[in-house]
């Protein structure tokens, strides 16, 4: 007898990928609790490291050496990722609201969001100042600026708004940066009170000397009273001229926190020693968006790094009845201030110390940390037992977990040898073609497209699967050519308890609901069970007012059109290994939820048309060419792919489908490649592969980019014997 796993019982979420979260997130990876489910919410694929902002603007980093990688994280720590903003809480309902989508249940909250940095107060601010944060957009900005000034483009004046630390560091970091290119930068600092007041007067007299040692103007005690596109308008009349402005003041708490009725101190949530909020218990808070009631420390990264191993332990304890942990900080740290050049001031108990070896000092500080989330492998699995069937261990050498969506698909020659079963259909009014997935029905003259689809999850976040899954079941219909009418639901629920599945059968219906609606049909029920996974699907019907295009009928000449790229399949397997970029699966998952409806309408006169699904491009498009009689010639340079696939597909990445569909892909020649591996990828929720009129494809082309699609014209249709030469 099986036994089944333990049922999810519990929701424990967190908002907000900040770096108290990480840690926990690594922890929980190592030592999940069972029976927990765990959700990230995150705007956001990374959460950039704040302690190596000065070195990235300096040009001593790399973005991405700074990148926090909260999906990654999320995936090795098996919990659901909900790539969106978080708009308020109830903790009544004990809900949190996410933009674009349904309240998310909860049973213990952890909030690590940051803190906001607008300043709406100040005339222009908006329009004209870069606050730090979100850094990665302050990055983007500064890089333009910087490159911009570097080529002559621009002047390099800076002004920096706020001298605290990090204002400090900043504007040193980009008089580096100016200065490394070659020009003289002119950059100030503006403080609406004393400068460096945080400070022990020791490293603050070393910092300011600093400023001083490089021109750096600084004005203190004189507030922003606005903000122009060229210079920064003081309270005093004294203006300061700038191409670009920073600011690294105005830290202040996120405005929907107001409306959450957690107990708030100046509008930080406020917790007690165990890091749990003093007005409702189930909700716990770290990092910057939190007050400390027990202890106030100012917002600084060591703490939320240090509070990690005690909110772990006191979220699972929570979560299993476990005696929760008391935290107090410590009142005194080590503070490392960057200089600009490979230098830095290191101050604590009043001493402080500089130079190059310091700054050494803090790189090696920061590369350790960031190391603990660079360097994730995934956990083991449940070791294979010493005595297996024979053909077991060669079944899987690699040891690869199977691959899900359309990676989890039988093998295409295993799939046609089995139907060879099937009777031929005997109803006049029930056709099959050769080749199409779906079935052509005449019911009282209308003909009417009936298909089925169904995907193992590759994402834990319901919403996301369930809108793939419906524009995933909606590409047969499109691709004939038909007008979706009605969809049954058929949902698989892993193991859980009652409340969590209802609010899960919640979210999946109600993002079904949203994509068929959107294409103009309704969702009219269906059918669900348990077990072992979630598995979704949808069987659709759909109306042709004319007749249905089917594989069968591209002709010589014809241009092939392709609406989506491909590579969703090696991304997908990537991500399991933890081997893609959070960017890069955030991407695909953004391009597989794309619906195909506007295209379909595009390509309405095709000759021929499928969706590109579990087979890959070149097996759809082999099948396309035996239904029709034809070869096709492919330019690979051409074809569309995902970010990310290619470096995965030269990395080796491959899902466990590949094989089977290269071997049942047909007569296919292609070099040997990564791109080329590409073409026997499975995609999920793929794009349309349409043979149209030669001289009607740059117009389609152009009408598909202007709908939204990355579309392009991939090959031809060449006379033959069918089959598929890729250049």
């Amino acid at each position: 007898m099986i036994t089944p796993p333990l049922p999810l019982t519990r929701d424990l979420v967190l908002v907000g990928g900040g770096h108290t979260h990480a840690l926990v997130l690594r922890r929980w990876g190592m030592d999940p609790v069972p029976g927990a489910r765990l959700t990230v919410i995150n705007p956001a694929a990374a959460a950039p490291y704040t302690g190596m902002l000065p070195g990235l603007i300096a040009g001593h980093y790399r973005p991405e050496a700074l990148d926090i990688d909260v999906v990654r994280l999320a995936r090795f720590a098996g919990a659901r990722l909900i790539a969106g903003l978080c708009t308020g809480i109830d903790p009544l309902a004990r809900t949190v609201g996410v933009a674009g989508r349904p309240p998310v249940r909860y049973d213990v909250l952890s909030l690590d969001f940051g803190v906001g940095w607008e300043n709406p107060a100040i005339d222009g601010f908006a329009a004209h100042a870069v606050p730090v944060k979100p850094m990665r957009a302050f990055a983007r900005a500064w890089d333009r600026f910087a490159a911009h000034a570097a080529a002559g483009g621009a002047a390099p004046r800076v002004a920096v708004i706020g001298a605290g630390v990090a204002g400090v560091e900043i504007a040193m970091a980009m008089h580096h940066r100016l200065s490394d290119a070659g020009h003289t930068p002119r950059i100030a600092v503006i403080e609406a009170r004393r400068a460096l007041s945080g400070t022990a007067p020791r490293a603050r007299d070393r910092l300011l000397a600093e400023l001083a040692a490089r021109g750096i103007a600084l004005h203190e005690g004189d507030p922003v009273a606005a903000v122009t596109a060229d210079r920064v308008v003081l309270a005093s009349g004294r203006e300061v001229p700038a191409g670009f402005i920073a600011s690294a003041a105005g830290a202040q708490p996120q405005r929907w926190v107001a409306g959450t009725g957690l107990a708030l101190t100046d509008g930080w949530v406020r917790v007690g020693p165990e890091l749990r909020s003093t007005s409702h218990p189930q909700v716990f808070a770290a990092g910057d968006c939190a007050h400390l009631a027990h202890a106030p420390r100012p917002k600084a990264g060591v703490f939320a790094v240090r509070a990690a191993p005690v909110l772990t332990h006191n979220l699972r304890a929570a979560l299993t009845g476990g005696r929760p942990r008391r935290w107090t900080p410590q009142t005194d740290f080590l503070k490392l201030v960057s200089l600009g050049g490979r230098r830095a001031v290191g101050e604590r108990g009043g001493w402080a110390l500089s130079g190059g070896w310091v700054w050494r000092w803090k790189d090696r500080i920061d590369r350790r940390f960031m190391r603990k989330f660079h360097d994730l492998t995934p956990m083991p699995g449940a070791a294979r037992p010493r005595t297996v069937a024979l053909g077991a261990a060669e079944a899987r050498p690699h040891g690869q977990p199977p691959c899900a969506g359309c990676g989890a698909k039988l093998g295409g020659d295993a799939l046609r040898r089995a139907l060879l079963v099937l009777p031929d259909p005997v109803r006049a009014d029930v056709a099959r073609a050769p080749g199409d997935d779906a079935a052509v029905l005449t019911v009282g003259g209308a003909r009417q497209v009936l298909t089925t689809d169904h995907l193992r999850a590759f994402t834990d976040d319901p919403w996301t699967l369930a809108r793939i899954a419906a524009v995933h079941a909606l590409g047969d219909v499109w691709a004939m050519g038909a007008a979706p009418q009605a969809a049954l639901a058929q949902v698989v629920l892993p193991y859980m308890a009652p409340a969590l599945q209802e609010a899960t059968l919640r979210e999946v219906m109600a993002a079904a609901a949203q994509v068929f609606a959107e294409a103009g049909a309704e969702v009219v029920g269906g059918h669900s069970s348990e077990g072992p996974e979630m598995t979704l699907g949808f069987t659709v019907t759909g109306l042709a007012e004319r007749a249905p295009i089917l594989l069968s009928g591209a002709r010589p000449g014809d241009a092939l059109l392709l609406t989506k790229p491909i590579g969703s399949g090696t991304v997908l397997a990537g991500e399991m290994a933890l081997r893609a970029t959070g960017d890069e699966v955030l991407g695909t998952l953004a391009a597989m939820q794309q619906p195909q409806g506007a295209a379909a309408a595009i390509l309405a006169g095709a000759h021929a048309m499928t969706d590109v699904t579990g087979f890959g491009l070149a097996g759809h498009l082999g099948a396309m060419m035996a239904a029709s009689g034809t070869a096709a010639r492919v330019d690979l340079a051409a074809v569309p792919l995902l970010p990310g696939a290619e470096r995965l597909a030269a990395a080796g990445v491959r899902s466990t489908l590949h094989a089977a569909n290269r071997a049942g892909a047909g007569p296919v020649t292609a070099p040997d490649s990564a791109a080329a591996a590409l073409l026997f990828d499975p995609q999920t929720a793929g794009g349309l592969l349409a043979a149209v009129d030669a001289a009607d494809a740059a117009a389609l082309l152009r009408r598909l980019r202007e709908a939204g699609h990355d579309a392009a014209r991939i090959g031809t249709v060449v006379a033959g014997p069918p089959m598929v030469t890729v250049d």
